[in-house]
C-alpha cells in the first residue's frame, strides 16, 4: 500500500457508516395510520420521493417494494415500515423513520428540541438534566448523537447549493489537555467542516480538511470551490491547494493588519495610526488597477518610515500583495476571514463552557460535529428572522426551503441517512 493509499483510509475513516434510514416528516398520529396501510404508506413514500429526492438512494428510481417491519422497540413500542429498493439488482433494505422519534429512540423530538436548542450556548450537561428531569449523561449523549450526520450533506441539499466561495480557519483547542486544532470550513453562515487535528503541520490538516472535500463530493463528485479564504498559515494554504488544485487562495486582509498592530507600541501609535489608515485606503479601492497603484505607493511610502518591526510588519503585506489581488477576479469571494470569526466565537464559547474536551479525539470530534450541525439548524434570534423575511435558520437561508416547522424536526429530515448520497457496502 503505498502513501497516498495510507491517508486516504486514514480519512475515510473518520467518517461514520452509511445509514439506511430515511427520515421522513411523518407525525406520531400520522404514522399510527400509515403503518396499518400499505397502500396509503406507499403512496405517502412516493409522493415525498418525488417532492425532495434528496432524502432517497439514487436507485429508488429503480423501483421499490415494502418489505416488513423493523422490531417493536423495548423503548418506545414502536416499530417502523422498511422498503426494499431495486428487488432486481443488488436489493437493500431501507428503514422509513418518522422524524417525531430521536436516534437511538431516546425520545420524541419536540420533548428534546428545548434541550438540544440550549446546549450550543455551553449550558452544562447536569444544568439541563435538572431543568428537563433528565440524567446528564442522557443530555450529553443526545447532544453527540447529532454528530454522526454528515456535516455538509446534511446542511447542503442541493448539488447547486454547494458554495463556490470558502473561508477556512483552525480553532485551537485541546483533548484532555494536549494540544489540537479543529480545521474549520465555513460559507454563508454556515458550518460546513469541522474535524479535529492533532497537528497543525500539512499532513495532519490534510486529513481533517479532507473530510469536508470527503463530504462535499458525495453531494457532487466534481465539486471543486473556486476561492477559500485563509488567515496566511502556510500549512493551511498547502493543503487547500493539494485537496483542490485550481483553487485561489485569498488571505485576509484583515489579519494583515492586526499582524501590524500586534507589534505596535504606544510610543508607535501615531505611526500606527497613519498605517492602518493608508492601508485600508488600499483595501477599498475600487479595481485591480488602483489596487495595484495603492500597493506601489504604499511600499514607496513604507521604505521611507525608521526601521523597526512596523516597517518590516508593512513590506510584508506588500510582499504578499499576490493573495489579496485574486479577489479582483472572484468579487463574490470573502476578502476577510470575519465571517469565520463570527461563528468561531459562538464555538470557543462552546468550548470553553466545558473545559475543553475530556474524551478521546473520536468523542471530540462528534460533539463539535454536534455543535455545527446544532448552529446551522437552531433557530435565529428574532430579529434576524425578521431581517431575511421569516427564514428560521442558517441551513434553511443557504437552502431557500425547510422541510418542517419544527428546527430540530428540520435537521432529522436533513440527515436522512446520515446526509450521505452514497449507497450502503453492504446488501440487506
Amino acid at each position: 500500500m503505498n502513501k497516498d493509499t495510507q491517508k486516504n483510509n486514514s480519512i475515510k475513516s473518520i467518517t461514520p457508516p452509511l445509514s439506511k434510514v430515511i427520515r421522513l416528516p411523518i407525525s406520531k398520529e400520522e404514522h399510527e395510520k400509515l403503518i396499518k396501510e400499505p397502500n396509503k404508506f406507499r403512496r405517502y413514500v412516493d409522493e415525498y420521493y418525488l417532492k425532495y429526492p434528496e432524502l432517497f438512494p439514487k436507485e429508488m428510481e429503480r423501483g421499490y417494494h415494502l418489505h416488513g417491519y423493523t422490531r417493536v422497540s423495548a423503548k418506545t413500542g414502536l416499530k417502523f415500515r422498511r422498503i426494499l429498493i431495486d428487488p432486481k439488482n443488488k436489493a437493500t433494505c431501507y428503514t422509513i423513520c418518522p422524524s417525531f422519534i430521536m436516534p437511538y429512540m431516546r425520545g420524541e423530538t419536540e420533548e428534546l428540541e428545548k434541550m438540544l436548542f440550549l446546549s450550543q450556548f455551553g449550558v452544562p450537561y447536569w444544568a439541563l438534566g435538572k431543568v428537563f428531569d433528565k440524567d446528564p449523561m442522557f443530555c450529553y449523549r443526545s447532544v453527540v448523537s447529532m454528530g454522526e450526520f454528515s456535516v455538509a450533506g446534511t446542511t447542503v441539499k442541493s448539488e447547486d447549493k454547494l458554495p463556490e466561495n470558502l473561508v477556512a480557519d483552525e480553532k485551537h483547542t485541546r483533548i484532555k489537555g494536549e494540544k489540537a486544532y479543529i480545521a474549520t470550513t465555513v460559507s454563508d453562515e454556515c458550518f460546513l467542516g469541522v474535524q479535529i487535528s492533532q497537528t497543525a503541520d500539512e499532513k495532519g490538516l490534510k486529513e481533517a480538511y479532507g473530510v469536508f472535500k470527503e463530504e462535499a463530493n458525495d453531494i457532487d463528485s466534481k465539486y471543486t470551490p473556486k476561492t477559500v479564504n485563509t488567515d496566511g498559515w502556510s500549512a493551511t494554504k498547502n493543503v487547500w491547494k493539494k485537496l483542490f488544485s485550481t483553487i485561489l487562495i485569498i488571505e485576509c486582509f484583515l489579519h494583515a493588519i492586526l499582524g501590524i498592530r500586534n507589534v505596535a507600541t504606544k510610543k508607535t501609535q501615531p505611526l500606527f495610526q497613519e498605517i492602518l489608515n493608508k492601508a485600508w485606503n488600499v483595501y477599498k479601492a475600487p479595481s485591480l488597477r488602483s489596487f495595484s497603484q495603492r500597493m506601489r505607493r504604499l511600499k514607496e511610502w513604507a521604505e521611507g518610515i525608521p526601521d523597526g518591526k512596523l516597517k518590516d510588519k508593512l513590506l510584508k503585506l506588500y510582499y504578499k500583495k499576490e493573495f489579496f489581488v485574486g479577489y479582483y477576479n472572484h468579487t463574490s469571494a470573502y476578502r476577510t476571514s470575519n465571517m469565520i470569526d463570527r461563528l468561531m466565537d459562538g464555538m470557543d464559547r462552546f468550548i470553553y463552557s466545558a473545559r475543553y474536551f475530556h474524551s478521546n479525539i473520536h468523542s471530540a470530534n462528534k460533539l463539535i460535529r454536534a455543535y455545527a450541525l446544532i448552529h446551522n439548524f437552531a433557530p435565529s434570534s428574532p430579529y434576524i428572522i425578521k431581517k431575511y423575511n421569516g427564514k428560521l435558520s442558517p441551513a434553511e437561508l443557504l437552502n431557500g426551503f425547510r422541510y418542517h416547522d419544527n428546527w430540530l424536526h428540520n435537521l432529522l429530515i436533513s440527515a436522512s441517512r446520515n446526509g450521505y448520497r452514497g449507497s450502503p457496502h453492504n446488501p440487506l
